[in-house]
């Protein structure tokens, strides 16, 4: 389920000391057994989402005394297995196995007879609230299901095993599992079944992925054939559709799971690739409109001639093995799909693109009443969302349909029939929305518990959406062909136009201000003395190729407006078939804050969060950009320049690589200085280091650095690492780790940066807050006399418009004007008397850029952040956000400012040695 996850894995490390059950109970009553006999069971699989009776016999050969027979489960008596009780967070009410039928002698034999229940261990059949799903997996596993005879020392014993549901499979399990049924497949039929692995999780596990097609023909036709054709020259396709001359050819429907805690998103894929693998035909029961059931048979190899599959069983193994929503970062991989921060979505968003399907489905949950997308306005306008819905919307339907028809549920919904707003595809995160700028038509399936019928209702989706685009496949690809020729041709067709409205449910159309084209002719991203931060261009370019985006680079110098383009200049051609997914992450977003709802953050805008230069390019006349370009397959950074002939360089404070740098050398226990002022063209905050220091970090890091003249005498603080501690959110600690700051206790630090809380003891300690929590608590907590704030609601984000306080040590590297970035709709109305400004929103009606924010027109003009020494501590506060997401780059370097400025002061290395 698609919801914000603030501190949940917090909560998970700390329900993980909660010992399992079978090791609770050391007062349990066990036999000491000299030998075991077989016992039979009427069924050996027990699951917490079912209540099971149980049938046990065993014969031990001669007759005993009942009464000292008894029933064991896991080496403990039953009356020992005890349900969950919520109120006191422990197993410890009553008993969820209970004996039905004593043991009893079976028509005067020696076998002995038992019947047993086994319950419900949490009371519910749904373990889908998160109180339960932190705990269930404890239960799992294989136990033994003995009859004990005391008095002896025998019993007949057998293994049970204790599942969610029957399908259910522990990641370590799934690729054993993959393994038999492509040996299975292999022994039955030639199909093509090929199992691969894209990467690996943060934790260094597999991801298990799985293409399922007629033959390796048929995949290699798509790749190689097929699939280049669609994105060059759409028309010729879409012409050969028309006449009926296209020919055999296969598309590929995706199957996807990111949050693995929503347990049947894995488990249904498995089903699926065996059906498909496995047999010859796959029959399913779809619920009409008239609500009576239909049968639905597939002939699979017919199917096949058609479909390729593709099974990415899971975006977060760790996530499948501590049954964890988040990853090990503590970040939701569901949020990170434009973002690609998190080495699995970075590893995994490229193969999307290379298949660039025709159908998603994305198993997820617990929406009570079984919704499907597509979703509610706002839409972003960068889909071609006419096209798209035409296939969506009944696609949908049908998945609903089959849904039901194969399971207990008995209603289905549309997301965009359903709900008014606050199920919107306006974020491009998600994975079904992100796949949608591919041209896919992209669907979140959430069932409504975690439990038996809900998976049968996934995999009935899953079989909904193979059978409609089995039966629609050459309309549906016709669709997400004319979606690549309208980028490839740059047609802004206004048939989308209708589709994107306001929260009056007015057609408000894609947001063209004075331009005819929504869509810019180029995307230009200067190098050199005309961009801020090539860095982060290197790493934009990076995105686009991996994300299949075609770039560009100028291969003569350009000039266009008295403005002069060196070689080598990167240049994202906007005729491409894959346009949208360029436009959502460049463009500057759309201010939506008429809407009363919103799922997520909608500004991605890489630019401006980012921080780095670009200009849209609008051919009026001649376009100077043809022929003068060449394609870019894979970024090829500079080594940095570094005049070797002085012996001290000075680092300009102008990237995150810069910082990373910076803390490798204090690491190191190298001399690093920080300019106390601006003189000799360098600034206040950039960094002294010693030339022998620096040119081992030339291949690895982007840095601009100037040799610093021995004659030049500058003011500058000589720096020791900071001890840094954090008590906020991981990805506010993922952010600090990823500019090379190490954390140790908060004890023993001095500098203490949060965007949750205070410190335990602010004495002696720099403190760093970040957002409206801690602008909550530093209001509460009363130790800032003056002090007042305001907070329309947390969540609000807004790309807004700030002056900087550039001049001051902590706004070092910025400039006058910047965008700054926020998700928590706050801002400083009131601060001390002795404090510094350090930021402020640009007192200006159009200071709002993008974003929704419901009331930010209160935020014109006032305090963004501030900082104060205190007695023996200081506080420095921000109202925005600086890590959020890991995706707030461009605001990383006021981080990095906040604690530098805290470092312990050491002596200057010696002139003598080393002169200036």
């Amino acid at each position: 389920m698609k919801r914000f996850l603030w501190g949940f894995l917090a909560a998970i490390l700390a329900f993980s000391f909660v010992l399992p059950v079978s090791t609770q109970a050391a007062s349990s009553v066990e036999a000491t057994v000299a030998d075991s006999i077989a016992l039979d069971v009427s069924q050996s699989k027990l699951a917490l989402t079912e209540v099971r009776e149980i049938t046990v016999t065993a014969d031990f050969g001669q007759e005993l005394d009942l009464e000292q027979v008894e029933l064991q489960f896991g080496g403990k008596l039953l009356s020992e297995w005890k349900k969950w009780d919520a109120e006191s967070s422990s197993f410890s009410g009553d008993p969820f196995i209970v004996v039905k039928k004593k043991p009893h002698y079976v028509n005067g034999t020696t076998t002995i007879e038992a019947n047993l229940e086994f319950g419900l261990p949490f009371g519910t059949d749904d373990l889908s609230p998160r109180s339960i799903r932190t705990q269930y997996k404890q239960l799992l596993g294989d136990y033994e299901l003995a009859l004990v005879d005391k008095e002896h020392g025998t019993k007949a014993a057998a293994t049970v095993k204790v599942n969610v549901y029957d399908e259910f499979l522990e990641w370590d399990e799934i690729k054993p599992s993959i393994d038999g049924i492509i040996e299975k497949a292999s022994g039955l039929n030639d199909r093509y079944v090929q199992y691969e692995s894209p990467g690996k999780s943060t934790e260094g596990r597999d991801f298990h992925m799985v293409v399922l097609a007629k033959d390796e023909a048929a995949v290699n036709k798509y790749l190689n054939e097929t699939l280049p054709v669609a994105l060059e020259t759409p028309e010729e396709l879409i012409a050969k559709l028309k006449d009926g001359t296209i020919g055999n050819y296969q598309v590929p429907v995706w199957f996807n799971n990111i949050h693995p805690d929503e347990a049947e998103g894995i488990d249904f894929q498995t089903e699926l690739l065996e059906k498909f693998a496995t047999q010859k035909e796959v029959a399913f029961t779809t619920t009409n409109e008239d609500g009576t059931d239909e049968e639905v048979v597939l002939n699979v190899d017919e199917v096949l001639d058609h479909l390729i599959f593709i099974f990415n069983f899971s975006h977060n193994p760790d996530g499948r093995v501590h049954n964890t929503r988040a990853n090990v970062n503590g970040f939701d991989l569901n949020r990170d799909n434009a973002y690609q921060t998190q080495v699995e979505t970075i590893q995994l968003n490229p193969v999307i693109a290379k298949w660039t399907p025709l159908a998603m489905m994305e198993g997820h949950g617990y929406v009570k009443g079984f919704l499907i997308e597509p979703a509610t306005p706002p839409h972003n306008p960068n889909f071609e969302y006419d096209l798209l819905m035409e296939g969506m919307i009944p696609q949908a339907h049908a998945m609903g349909q089959a849904g039901i028809g194969s399971s207990a549920l008995t209603s289905y919904f549309l997301a965009s029939e359903g709900y008014q707003d606050g199920w919107d595809d306006m974020g491009p995160s998600y994975t079904p929305i992100f796949s949608m700028l591919h041209g896919t038509l992209g669907h979140t399936v959430e069932v409504p518990t975690l439990g038996q019928e809900s998976y049968k209702a996934m995999v009935g989706a899953g079989l909904g959406m193979i059978h409609y685009v089995f039966e629609n496949k050459d309309e549906l690809y016709g669709r997400q062909l004319e979606i690549f020729n309208r980028g490839v041709k740059g047609e802004d067709n206004r048939s989308v136009d209708p589709l994107l409205t306001n929260a009056a449910g007015e057609s408000i159309g894609r947001v063209r201000g004075e331009n005819e084209n929504f869509f810019p002719d180029y995307f230009v991203m200067p190098i050199g003395d005309k961009q801020k931060n090539v860095s982060e261009v290197y790493n934009m370019v990076d995105y686009l190729i991996r994300n299949g985006v075609k770039v560009e680079q100028t291969t003569e110098d350009i000039t266009m407006d008295g403005v002069v383009y060196p070689k080598g200049t990167y240049v994202v051609p906007m005729k491409q078939a894959k346009r949208g997914l360029a436009n959502a992450m460049l463009y500057k977003g759309d201010d939506v804050s008429d809407w009363e709802a919103m799922y997520d953050p909608v500004v991605a805008n890489f630019p401006a969060i980012r921080g780095f230069d670009i200009q849209e390019i609008r051919v009026t006349a001649e376009d100077a950009w043809t022929d003068r370009t060449a394609a870019v397959s894979k970024v090829e950074v500079p080594a940095s320049a570094i005049d070797e002939k002085k012996a001290r360089q000075v680092l300009k404070n102008v990237n995150n690589d810069t910082i990373k740098l910076v803390n490798d050398l204090l690491n190191d226990g190298k001399s690093v200085g920080i300019l106390k002022e601006g003189k000799f063209g360098f600034q206040a905050g950039d960094f002294i280091v010693r030339t022998e220091d620096l040119l081992p970090y030339a291949d690895q890091y982007v840095f601009e650095a100037s040799a610093l003249p021995s004659y030049k005498a500058v003011d500058a603080k000589w720096i020791a690492q900071p001890k840094l501690a954090s008590n906020g959110s991981g990805q506010l600690v993922f952010s600090l780790k990823e500019l090379g700051f190490e954390l140790t206790k908060e004890d023993e630090a001095d500098v203490v940066v949060s965007d949750a809380k205070l410190p335990e003891e602010l004495a002696g300690k720099t403190f760093v807050g970040i957002g409206n929590n801690v602008l909550k608590a530093v209001k509460e907590a009363g130790i800032l006399e003056g002090f007042d704030y305001h907070t329309t609601s947390g969540g609000h984000e807004g790309l807004m418009k700030a002056d900087i306080h550039f001049n001051h040590p902590l706004m070092a590297g910025y400039d006058r004007d910047e965008l700054l970035y926020t998700t928590r709709g706050s801002w400083i109305t009131a601060v001390p008397e002795e404090a510094a400004v350090l930021a402020t929103v640009k007192d200006a009606p159009d200071f709002y850029v993008a974003g929704w924010w419901p009331g930010h027109k209160g935020a014109q003009g006032q305090v963004l952040a501030f900082t104060q020494q205190l007695e023996g501590s200081t506080v420095t506060l921000f109202a925005n956000d600086l890590a959020f997401r890991a995706h707030t780059k461009h605001s990383y370097r006021l981080l990095a400012n906040s604690i530098f400025s805290a470092a312990p002061e050491v002596p200057a290395p010696s002139k003598e040695a080393d002169p200036y």
